[in-house]
């Protein structure tokens, strides 16, 4: 068979197997939208060994982790649920991972697996069983917008404080850092390099403003040069040797994780099906009467992959927002996906060259992201105090905490309380009020 017929061939496999006709789309438009879809999320590669490195977790291992179940969940979303969504470590609750559960309650890194694989066998379960669809159903949009910009803010904090902009201070509990110091020059110089090539809707903004962010690190000595070809790339991959099946489930059982657990899964749950409802009705994928065609093997391959990550010594997957400018693109199947799996599975191949960045170089890029969870503020109302109080307190706390759980645990308490007390009860889901006693019963235990 001649190429051309060879590849004739591939290309009416891919058409079948795809459905690219079927959904008004072809080949070169869907790899087109994986490699953009890459590019806006590939800053993760980056910031997330980061984020678990402060946990104590190798760095080298949370490179393999986050790459290999990025690639592997990105792969189930491409061939089993035929969507054109990549899947990542999820932001918010790689931070709540890190600066919650370990640094925060003290738990090793370990055990924070453990729960993290907990958490997958419960998103699988109560997606199997339809209960996932009504615990959403179940929260108010007010809280599930106030959960988005809490962890924004949250995320953003953690990116001024690892940047230095921001440093602790006994008398005032924070303050300004010295940012004329080389580190926090060299984070507002990526800051500013991000928005100004975001606002120009430049593709692959964040990535360019770490790599730029770490020459100019190397340039003023903040950092060291790669001495060698060896430094930059290797056909050596990264080895999750340290952190594979190194989950403690004993140890997440003993601890008593309802809270951890509580925070991983309504996070996810909320974070997770929504993003997935939005892109695929931005992508055209709901039918006349508003359902969406294998979304159920969407989050199916979502809890799978949160499961695979953590064996690795990763933490849950998410579908992120960033690919609705691959499909913007035109993308509109798995191949999309696909294509965006097969980049991020070639990055392993420049582990060297990532164990570079510096943490001013991706502090910025934590600042952005909340920055961009703010937008989710518009769908509060300021009319209800009883909706007002619990929102600001959702958003409030998770910051000044230092803890997702937290914030979460006050804003359902305080809307399920304000709204019985105010003779508002039909407003109340009666998931909310599970959701607000589990909380509750949490609050009690961890007090002694």
């Amino acid at each position: 068979m001649s190429s051309a017929g060879k590849s004739a061939t591939v290309k009416s496999s891919l058409d079948r197997f795809f459905k690219l006709t079927q959904r008004k789309t072809n080949t070169k438009t869907e790899i087109l939208a994986g490699i953009t879809t890459f590019l806006t999320m590939s800053y993760i590669i980056f910031v997330n060994p980061s984020i678990l490195a402060d946990a104590g977790i190798p760095k080298e291992a949370a490179l393999a982790a986050t790459i290999y179940g990025s690639v592997f969940c990105t792969l189930l979303m491409a061939l089993w649920a035929n969507f054109p969504v990549a899947v990542a470590p999820g932001m918010g609750l790689n931070a709540f991972f890190t600066y919650t559960v370990v640094l925060g309650a003290g738990l090793s890194w370990q055990t924070a697996l453990g729960a993290v694989f907990i958490s997958g066998v419960a998103f699988f379960l109560l997606t199997v069983t339809g209960v996932r669809q009504k615990i959403v159903d179940g929260v108010p949009p007010l809280l599930k917008s106030s959960i988005s910009v809490g962890i924004g803010l949250f995320i953003a904090f953690i990116g001024l404080k690892n940047s230095g902009i921001v440093v602790s201070n006994k008398d005032t509990f924070v303050s300004l850092g010295k940012i004329t110091e080389t580190g926090p020059l060299l984070a507002l110089f990526g800051l500013l390099v991000a928005s100004y090539l975001m606002a120009k809707k430049k593709k692959g903004a964040l990535l360019i403003s770490i790599l730029l962010t770490t020459v100019a690190a190397m340039i003023t000595g903040f950092i060291d040069y790669p001495q060698t070809l060896k430094d930059v790339a290797s056909f050596s991959l990264p080895s999750l040797s340290e952190t594979f099946l190194a989950m403690d489930l004993k140890g997440a059982f003993a601890y008593g994780i309802l809270s951890i657990l509580f925070s991983f899964t309504i996070v996810e749950l909320f974070d997770n099906l929504a993003t997935l409802i939005g892109l695929s009705r931005k992508a055209g994928l709901a039918d006349e009467n508003g359902k969406i065609e294998n979304l159920d093997r969407a989050l199916q391959a979502d809890a799978v992959g949160t499961m695979a990550s953590a064996a690795m010594g990763g933490t849950v997957m998410n579908a992120y927002v960033e690919n609705a400018t691959g499909i913007s693109e035109g993308g509109r199947t798995g191949l999309t996906a696909l294509t965006a799996g097969v980049l991020f599975f070639l990055t392993l191949f420049f582990a060297p060259l990532i164990a570079f960045v510096p943490s001013v170089a991706t502090a910025p890029i934590l600042i952005l992201v909340g920055a961009l969870m703010l937008s989710e503020i518009k769908a509060i109302g300021f009319e209800d105090y009883t909706d007002v109080i619990p929102a600001f307190l959702t958003i409030i706390l998770m910051p000044l905490t230092f803890s997702i759980a937290q914030g979460l645990a006050f804003g359902f308490i305080s809307y399920t309380i304000l709204k019985l007390m105010t003779g508002k009860h039909k407003d109340l889901h009666w998931m909310m009020y599970l959701i607000s006693i589990a909380f509750i019963i949490n609050f009690i235990w961890g007090s002694h």
